[in-house]
């Protein structure tokens, strides 16, 4: 993120164009508007006052009744608590109904003491401009009574924050931001020089590198006789508007360049330095506590900056305590150095720290821009704080590298599908700093210091593209050709997506577990193989390569139950692992319900939910899989059995004909559970997805691709008595047989055994969908239908209407 204001902006841009304007043309260059802060509106209500009147409160001593004008209408009475609130004062008024950004505040008519207080006089602190609040803002006795404090003060400027993406380093500064914004045409870019300061005496205090590969050059000067102490109100203003807090004229210089130049820097207090500075690796051991008043523990991976007391700075990212400037300080060491941006980031993240300083390292900085920094900084301390400058003391090399890119300029129309003149391309390159030589169909494309991200073709044309604009990119359909379009998604890619959306449907929620199980879990779900045991595991007890995703599962459901929800349902789509080879390696979708977990708003009405969870709740979910993912619903059969790990009275396996098993439901058996170390009840589901059957790729002419009948279907409940031994399958696919044509579907809502029932016997209720093709049945040939249905059944499985 990079924030600065519109005024800001305008030292470095002469533009005439509204805030909107620029904040809609540099979203369109590639550097994002997130917000844009109106100063003006925050501080609307905030208004120039006069103190006419202040006396004691008559029931606190530190508290004055004062009256309070503001230039419109009659005084108003506000009860004051600061030591410095007076008669013919001038302050800042807030009236009631206003917010206070420093205290995130509304303010309210109120009562104090007994007295009442129909606004307020605000600190610095209220107004978030200080940390002062001791007392009220005193203002000039110029300062006109009823303006708007915030035009009178300069703070109402709007603030502009963007979202940088990590390769625009050069637009971590003001500076680089107008360039971009002046190549788009949005104003003229003001680019002075920055004139060398002459040194006075040579540096005593002399630098050495010992680790070039993290820090290649560093430059010093000292400025003797500084008066240090509180900065400029420009600068105050500028810095506080961004967020940042004054702390003395010293270090806001640093801070104010870090964000106009895009250049950390960092000064040191020369009296509190040891003799000469070494640039090394930390050493075991050493510690540093930085201005952010935190001790950090350093190793060699830690570039340092050390005198010979010790460490002294964490280099390019945070300075130390020890060294730090203040008011006291009157000489003045100026650092500005290169860093290397990969240390910079990894020391950064290892020490968990995040520092202006560091943010614009680790992206790089410009490396030409080593000395001229030092000299901008140098300037402005003597400016702000006088005293007497040495001359630099440089040690290593910043010589910056110097790409030149052969660039066709049919690239352009090649990449982009853009065509822009040559001489158009010309301009628009070196008003970013890029030099352009040649003519014809191919240039030379010199890249100026502060772009270390440009470094192919295809990066100047996205420079050319961004400035131009993407909305001159012609809109240009792509060639579909004669064949047609082949699908994006593979097969599996595909069932993997509807057996997801399938099972959330279904009031599942989505779990990733480990790939990994405990040997013991690999062997308990039929795995364990010795070519699926990790050579090099991340852990003791993830040690196989999962055989299935119920153990993961199971886990994470119990982790929900030990922390108070015991109710879960949580399904996985994954990878299991059978053997080492190819063909051994599956997708599954699995499931699992816990305790009470039912599925809600399905069945019938009657049908009671708030049960334990049973088999048939993941026998259902299974199918939903299945069936979403594109498996033939009609072809899919229940057989009884399943894997040990499952209760073997209450499962089942669901199949394609006995040489394609597409997976298994049902209860967990309690050795599994306790295996697991989980408690029940918990019922679960696996199917593996490649095992579902491509569907044909040419329908045959019996076979429409999508056939929707226009009549109204039928649906007509049948509850047969049949013996136990019977299956449910067998007797849908009776009824299913009694018209294939006119019965699109048959489901099992209800299996009832106990009273009304003889011994030996059961009830099985079905639900039979009657879709008629070419025209409306009538009642006769429903009942004709419905009778051929009950013949089929008790034919084929003996069983009998229920009376």
């Amino acid at each position: 993120m990079m924030k600065f204001t519109l005024a800001w902006l305008k030292e470095h841009l002469d533009t005439d164009h509204s805030l909107g304007e620029l904040a809609d043309k540099l979203t369109m260059i590639g550097l994002e508007v997130e917000r844009i802060e109106d100063k003006a509106k925050l501080y609307a209500p905030f208004v120039i006052a006069r103190v006419a009147d202040a006396k004691q409160h008559p029931n606190a001593d530190r508290l004055r009744v004062c009256m309070v004008d503001t230039g419109s209408g009659d005084p108003i009475q506000v009860v004051c608590g600061a030591p410095n609130a007076r008669a013919g004062m001038k302050g800042v008024f807030v009236p009631p109904g206003a917010y206070i950004p420093g205290k995130d505040m509304t303010l309210q008519v109120g009562t104090i003491r007994g007295v009442e207080s129909r606004g307020m006089l605000v600190s610095e602190f209220e107004l978030q401009l200080s940390d002062d609040h001791e007392g009220i803002i005193e203002l000039p006795d110029d300062a006109p009574v009823g303006k708007s404090f915030a035009h009178y003060a300069g703070i109402d400027d709007p603030v502009i924050e963007i979202n940088l993406t990590p390769n625009r380093s050069d637009c971590t500064a003001v500076h680089g931001i107008a360039r971009d914004l002046s190549a788009a045409d949005m104003g003229v870019f003001k680019d002075s020089a920055i004139q060398a300061v002459r040194g006075e005496f040579p540096c005593p205090v002399a630098v050495k590198i010992e680790a070039p590969e993290l820090c290649p050059a560093f430059a010093l000067r000292l400025i003797r006789g500084v008066k240090n102490g509180p900065s400029p109100d420009w600068l105050q203003r500028r810095l506080t508007a961004i967020g940042l807090r004054p702390i003395n004229a010293l270090v806001d210089v640093t801070n104010f360049i870090t964000y106009d130049r895009g250049r950390p820097l960092h000064v040191f207090d020369a009296a509190k330095v040891r003799g000469n500075l070494t640039v090394r690796r930390a050493r075991a051991g050493e510690t540093l506590t930085a201005l952010d008043g935190k001790t950090y523990a350093l190793d060699d991976m830690v570039c340092v900056i050390a005198d010979e007391a010790g460490v002294e700075s964490l280099s390019g990212i945070m300075g130390g305590e020890p060294t730090g400037c203040s008011e006291a300080t009157t000489d003045v060491l100026i650092e500005s150095a290169l860093w290397e941006p990969k240390n910079i980031s990894q020391s950064g993240r290892k020490l968990g720290i995040n520092s202006d300083a560091r943010y614009r390292f680790e992206r790089g900085v410009d490396p030409a821009f080593m000395l001229p920094a030092l000299e901008l900084a140098s300037q402005m301390v003597l400016d702000l704080c006088g005293g007497t400058p040495s001359q630099n003391t440089v040690a290593g090399s910043a010589e910056a590298p110097e790409p030149v890119i052969d660039f066709p300029v049919s690239e352009l129309k090649r990449l982009a599908g853009l065509t822009v003149p040559l001489p158009e391309m010309r301009r628009v390159l070196e008003r970013l700093g890029f030099f352009v030589a040649g003519q014809g169909e191919r240039v030379k494309v010199a890249v100026p210091s502060w772009r270390p991200d440009v470094q192919g073709k295809a990066d100047v044309v996205e420079e050319v593209v961004r400035i131009v604009g993407v909305d001159h990119v012609p809109l240009t359909p792509f060639d579909r050709g004669e064949a047609p379009r082949k699908p994006v998604l593979t097969p599996i890619q595909t069932r993997t997506r509807k057996a997801k959306r399938a099972l959330a449907a279904r009031d599942l929620i989505e779990a990733v577990t480990w790939s990994f199980v405990p040997h013991r879990q690999a062997e308990l779900f039929g795995g364990g193989k010795s070519e699926l045991v990790l050579a090099n595991p991340i852990a003791a007890e993830l040690s196989d390569m999962r055989p299935s995703l119920i153990p993961g599962l199971v886990a994470a459901a119990q982790r929900n139950a030990d922390r108070g929800f015991a109710d879960v349902a949580l399904f996985e789509v994954g990878q299991v692992f059978c053997g080492d080879a190819p063909g051994d390696q599956f997708t599954a979708a699995t499931g699992i319900r816990r305790a009470l977990a039912k599925p809600n708003g399905i069945g019938r009405h009657w049908q009671k939910r708030d049960g334990a969870v049973d088999a048939f709740d993941a026998k259902a979910d299974a199918l939903a899989a299945l069936v979403a993912a594109g498996a033939p619903a009609s072809a899919l059969q229940i057989a009884s059995g399943a894997p040990g790990w499952f209760h073997p009275g209450r499962s089942g396996t669901i199949q394609i004909g006995p040489q394609n098993v597409l997976g298994h439901f049902g209860e967990l058996h309690p050795r599994t559970l306790e295996a697991l170390d989980a408690d029940g009840p918990l019922v679960a589901f696996e199917v593996i997805l490649e095992r579902i059957p491509e569907q044909k790729k040419k329908p045959t002419r019996a076979k429409a691709a999508l056939d929707l009948s226009p009549f109204q279907p039928v649906e007509r409940d049948f509850a047969f008595v049949v013996e136990q031994s019977v299956k449910a399958a067998d007797l849908v696919r009776a009824a299913q047989g009694a018209d294939r044509k006119l019965i699109a579907g048959v489901t099992v809502f209800d299996v009832y055994e106990g009273k009304g029932i003889e011994p030996g016997k059961k009830s099985i209720a079905i639900a039979v969908t009657i879709q008629p093709r070419d025209r409306t049945m009538t009642d006769a040939e429903i009942e004709a239908l419905a009778a051929k249905i009950v013949g089929e059944v008790g034919k084929r499985t003996g069983g009998v209407l229920r009376g």
